[in-house]
């Protein structure tokens, strides 16, 4: 049989939580494809503009990601471009269309991470991206596409294919901005339906991989509270101190006017290496994060 890393994961139950990837400062820049693997690098981009990009990802710890409608048709004259900040209390998104593809270096990336504009304008609609890039892993195009086909029928305004945004094993995988909220082992059903939840202010915990604002470790512990506490309201938790001790980390969460500390021990076990995308040549360890205690302080 052909191997496909979404279907071995879901075979091994490997949770979602705490696996979103930390990055809170987002760049998206259309481009109807083809994106190749590494879309930056192999997208039919202006020379350059690829590796300019690369470097301003790392030079400002952004997530740079190539997008496009679901027909692969332009949106519109010129290119569309948002930048979005994954702020854990004032989460913002900024959008605007550039007549030459190249003017988005200028845009400045450390203001918006500071809480100032990137030079865009203030955009105040979610933006549902959807991986689809299967030139990275097939099971981000065998999986996400009928779900960006769907979401884009349910939600066309709100609704972007996008290149690989992690976690290929938990397609179809879609990220929702500003709040960098990404979303696991979805099909087209369960996408409308977390579409739905996140336009009513709700979080879907069945399929929630954890806040891209937040450490992995911090993400697991946080969506165990909200099961605990039955806390599904996108504001309901608030993050007030983290504290990493080696293997262990302690957050500590206000709640409905309490404070509850959930202690987290993030495990890296040898004995479960796996493949875990389907273009992986080797076998890795699974991470998983252990709940070892919550506790209410106030």
């Amino acid at each position: 049989m052909t191997f496909r890393c979404a279907a071995e994961s879901v075979l091994r139950d490997e949770s979602l939580a705490g696996t979103a990837t930390h990055v809170r400062t987002w760049l998206l820049i259309e481009h109807v494809g083809p994106w190749g693997n590494d879309a930056l690098l192999d997208a039919r981009l202006p020379e350059g503009l690829g590796a300019a990009l690369t470097q301003q990802a790392k030079a400002h710890r952004a997530k740079i990601l190539l997008v496009r409608r679901f027909s692969s048709k332009p949106d519109g004259v010129g290119t569309r471009v948002f930048a979005a900040h994954a702020d854990p209390v004032r989460p913002r998104v900024e959008s605007g269309v550039l007549s030459d593809v190249r003017e988005v270096l200028d845009l400045d990336l450390a203001a918006l991470r500071e809480g100032g504009s990137s030079g865009l304008s203030p955009y105040d609609r979610p933006v549902f991206c959807v991986c689809t890039n299967g030139r990275h892993d097939v099971c981000c195009a065998e999986r996400g596409r009928p779900v960006a086909q769907a979401l884009d029928r349910a939600h066309p305004e709100e609704t972007w294919e996008v290149s690989h945004i992690g976690g290929d094993r938990f397609a179809a995988n879609m990220v929702v901005l500003p709040h960098g909220l990404y979303y696991g082992r979805l099909d087209p059903a369960s996408a409308i339906a977390v579409a739905g939840s996140h336009l009513a202010g709700e979080l879907d915990l069945d399929h929630l991989r954890g806040s891209a604002a937040q450490p992995m470790a911090v993400q697991a512990a946080e969506i165990h509270l909200r099961r605990e506490l039955g806390a599904t309201r996108i504001d309901d938790v608030v993050l007030r101190e983290r504290v990493l001790d080696g293997d262990f980390t302690s957050a500590s969460f206000a709640v409905a006017g309490g404070t509850y500390a959930v202690v987290v021990r993030t495990i890296k076990d040898a004995r479960t290496a796996s493949r875990l995308t389907c273009k992986a040549a080797k076998d890795n360890p699974i991470p998983r994060h252990e709940i070892v205690k919550v506790v209410r302080r106030s």
